[in-house]
């Protein structure tokens, strides 16, 4: 039986070569980013394909998604975040389609490695700090002491912010990497006990029922966090976009 940590292995689908002794390939992690798009653009063109006053299940899915992301950026980052509504919309249908995707079984969960939770969160700090830089100028720095804060307390206060400033990829990234990582390998090692119980008889057919109980319970536990932890990737992003646009607040 494979181990736990087996299902988050990247392995190549098709190579194309090497480039500095490094192999160019198109691998299981590639394909399931390539899906969950497709699969997330296809959700939202069928919901969108025959606009009605009164919508259908499909129509009704894709109008509540949108209203939640439009209803958090509002919340967190004020009227004027809606500029980065597209961005915001896209990451929040990517890290949740690709959670939900990791459900079934045999798939490959992307979210569940760092380098691509980082990439995401890697977007995000740079589209703030260009953003904020671009429209704000020395005036973003404004960022590193907040108001109210005596200027005595400057030295303390703006290296502690910087290194909280520069952190923010780190967090955003780890905290969605680290839920699906664990929630996977517990789901896996659960479902292994059934299956190696269930292989010495009557007696271990009555051991497996509590980790088989247990496995579903985790798989509805993971289910819930594959939409929690979209949800939090996307109000962390949007309260980082509210820095960018209101840097003195």
């Amino acid at each position: 039986m494979a181990g736990p940590v087996e299902q988050f292995e990247i392995k190549p689908i098709v190579t194309f070569g090497e480039i500095g002794g490094q192999a160019i390939a198109f691998t299981n992690s590639a394909a399931y980013m390539a899906l969950t798009v497709c699969l997330a653009s296809a959700f939202l063109l069928i919901g969108t394909a025959r606009r009605q006053l009164v919508p259908g299940r499909f129509q009704s899915a894709v109008e509540t998604l949108f209203e939640f992301t439009a209803k958090t950026l509002r919340d967190n980052a004020g009227e004027q975040g809606m500029r980065f509504f597209p961005l915001v919309f896209s990451l929040f249908m990517f890290v949740l389609v690709a959670n939900l995707v990791g459900l079934f079984p045999y798939a490959f969960t992307v979210t569940s490695h760092l380098i691509v939770t980082f990439a995401l969160a890697m977007l995000v700090f740079l589209t703030v700090t260009i953003y904020g830089v671009v429209r704000h100028g020395f005036g973003f720095f404004r960022l590193f002491m907040p108001s109210g804060v005596p200027w005595v307390l400057a030295p303390i206060i703006v290296p502690i912010e910087i290194l909280s400033y520069i952190s923010r990829p780190f967090s955003h990234s780890i905290r969605l990497f680290a839920v699906m990582l664990a929630g996977h390998i517990t789901l896996k090692v659960f479902a292994g006990f059934v299956a190696s119980l269930s292989g010495l008889g009557a007696l271990g057919l009555f051991g497996a029922a509590l980790p088989l109980l247990m496995t579903v319970a985790i798989t509805a536990l993971e289910a819930l966090m594959a939409v929690v932890q979209a949800y939090i990737f996307t109000m962390l992003t949007c309260m980082y976009l509210n820095d960018a646009i209101h840097p003195g607040h």
